[in-house]
């Protein structure tokens, strides 16, 4: 399923109740309790006694942005065939055939950690050289 990127609260993310937590201005659970305890009839909520209010936290989410990408249709113009061959196969084998496809033109977002994973492909398969995605945004990351 591809992923959907929210400006607000998506629907279900779960939320912190610590007001006291000194990580709470940058904490993505926190700040989507305050906007959407005036929207929501219902919330999912953390359970307090499992948050530690501070840097080990295991509920943590850093609202700062990070950059995700869209697509790499121009990698196989500048592969050789058996590269590309097997960087397509290897990347099949990690997301899946449809996924593959989605992720290659650019339907699905890939976060930092798939970014890596495909350029590290690259690297394993024989690409020397630098290969950049077809589109870089910056978003903030509720899931990954």
């Amino acid at each position: 399923m591809p992923k959907k990127f929210h400006t607000t609260p998506p629907p279900g993310f779960s939320v912190c109740l610590h007001s006291d937590c000194p990580l709470g201005m940058t904490c993505l659970h926190r700040t989507a309790y305050e906007a959407m305890i005036e929207e929501s009839e219902f919330m999912q909520i953390i359970n307090p006694r499992k948050c530690t209010k501070d840097q080990s936290c295991p509920y943590y989410r850093s609202n700062v942005p990070v950059t995700f990408a869209k697509g790499f249709t121009n990698f196989q113009k500048r592969m050789f065939p058996e590269e590309y061959k097997k960087f397509m196969q290897m990347l099949i084998t990690k997301f899946g055939r449809n996924a593959y496809f989605q992720q290659r033109r650019g339907d699905v977002c890939l976060s930092p950690k798939e970014q890596a994973f495909i350029l590290e492909t690259l690297k394993t398969v024989g690409v020397d050289e630098e290969m950049k995605f077809d589109e870089y945004f910056d978003q903030v990351s509720w899931y990954n």
